[in-house]
């Protein structure tokens, strides 16, 4: 049994630059990942098949092709051909909610599926079926701080963040990435800040924020409420939404941010970047 852990992806800062031509948006994003999230559990030997465990398996019964079987699927065609594997993905992270679930659990995928045949984890052909999956898949195989641009995928790592306590919320209300990119205003606010990352991050802005809060008024509320919390460094949305994120001085102040909110019905995680 191979096990591989699918950190949950934040964008501590996300500037959308321009539309682009075949549909996407020229994008430069600070990514960064957290301590706890999915887990993917592959075993080479066992029926071939995925199943899906965790608090959050029920938002993907009847998906079908889900990332995870996509990545198996693309590791046989362009990596090397391997027989299917039984597949589990623990699913703890909330569906479609902005920091990269799918994404990671496809990336974790490929890693688990390169430790079982004997290929480096850092082959560049695995980045290539990385991009070929999903715009933030290449990050979350990368793993670390990273500036990305383009969709997403051109990757410039940086240095380690430090290991600063994060509260992720989530209100419970689905948000359409693509809806999200539609109402996007065109308006180039301009690049992310040079520096290092937690100064630019510091700097920056997401600006999907206000699309997000046209569609899901509670992103409003979830930030306003984070903002407000004592010890509170930075409180922004990831991705599209409807997740978002406050980073603390220190633990103390995180753990009482969590329980402040509580009795909401908001999801919540108390972790770390990583």
């Amino acid at each position: 049994m191979i096990e591989e852990a699918a950190p949950a992806k934040l964008n501590l800062a996300l500037h959308v630059r321009a539309r682009r031509p075949d549909g996407y948006h020229e994008l430069e994003t600070l990514f960064a990942f957290v301590a706890d999230g999915d887990t993917i559990r592959l075993d080479p030997a066992g029926p071939a098949g995925l199943t899906i465990t965790g608090p959050f398996a029920q938002g993907l019964v009847g998906e079908g092709d889900n990332l995870v079987l996509r990545a198996e699927r693309l590791f046989g065609e362009r990596i090397k051909p391997v027989p299917r594997a039984a597949i589990e993905l623990v699913k703890r992270l909330p569906v479609a909610s902005g920091i990269g679930g799918g994404s990671a659990d496809a990336a974790a995928t490929l890693r688990a599926l390169a430790r079982a045949h004997g290929v480096a984890t850092d082959d560049a052909r695995l980045f290539e079926c990385a991009a070929a999956l999903g715009s933030d898949v290449p990050a979350c195989l990368l793993g670390r701080a990273a500036v990305g641009r383009g969709r997403g995928e051109r990757l410039e790592p940086l240095p380690a963040l430090p290991p600063m306590p994060v509260l992720l919320v989530n209100p419970g209300v689905p948000v359409s990435t693509a809806a999200v990119f539609a109402r996007w205003d065109g308006v180039d606010r301009g690049p992310i800040g040079a520096g290092g990352a937690l100064e630019s991050a510091l700097a920056g802005r997401n600006d999907l924020e206000p699309p997000a809060r046209a569609i899901a008024p509670v992103v409003a509320d979830v930030l306003a409420l984070l903002a407000a919390q004592p010890g509170v460094k930075l409180a922004r949305m990831s991705g599209s939404g409807a997740t978002c994120f406050a980073m603390f001085d220190d633990g103390d102040a995180c753990h009482g941010a969590a329980a402040a909110l509580d009795g909401r019905g908001w999801w919540c995680l108390e972790t770390a970047l990583a």
